[in-house]
């Protein structure tokens, strides 16, 4: 299978690019043909333009600056996302991401007024991603990112099967626990 795996992570030495190191290697191990754009070694640009966003809905404006990530995703038959959650929610160049790649025409289209679901190409999504707090309070707090995921990129991808693989509490979790869940992810990685 074609998997694109987003990493949204700046640092490479961080338990998050091991994490993100785990899930390119186990895939591509497994016969998967892995497409890995690390959106900040690629140096991404997250910010949505002015003409970008006034041209949003324009189907035939121009979407040059963005349309590799474009071509990347459409062409994807899986995704995999591997990112901390920060302030409650995505880092900004994944935010980011969405919002200048994830377009009308692309993830979803407009029928009558109504979103409807474009990216029926993925087979299968999951996202690998890791808290500072506990559950409990991003529980507390709404858990956006997993809603996120679970929500709105399952309707997106036509209700493909779907893994969301967290770490919370990963500011008291000891090496034990880091190994663990990097265990773990392997073993899903295998099955994917």
């Amino acid at each position: 299978m074609r998997v694109l795996v987003l990493f949204a992570h700046p640092v490479e030495t961080s338990y998050q690019a091991a994490l993100h190191t785990r899930v390119v290697e186990t895939l591509k191990a497994g016969g998967h043909d892995v497409d890995d754009c690390d959106l900040y070694a690629e140096d991404f640009d997250p910010r949505l333009t002015r003409a970008e966003r006034l041209a949003y809905h324009d189907l035939t404006a121009d979407r040059s600056a963005v349309q590799s990530y474009i071509d990347r995703l459409q062409a994807a038959e899986a995704l995999v996302l591997v990112f901390p959650v920060w302030n409650f929610g995505y880092p900004a160049i994944l935010k980011g991401f969405f919002d200048r790649v994830f377009l009308p025409g692309v993830s979803f289209r407009m029928e009558d007024g109504k979103v409807a679901p474009s990216l029926g190409n993925l087979k299968r999504t999951a996202a690998v991603t890791t808290y500072g707090g506990s559950r409990l309070r991003a529980f507390l707090l709404g858990d956006a990112p997993r809603k996120q995921v679970t929500r709105v990129l399952r309707a997106q991808s036509l209700g493909a099967p779907q893994d969301y693989l967290a770490l919370y509490d990963l500011n008291r979790a000891d090496a034990d626990k880091r190994e663990r869940f990097l265990q773990h992810i392997q073993k899903v990685m295998e099955k994917f």
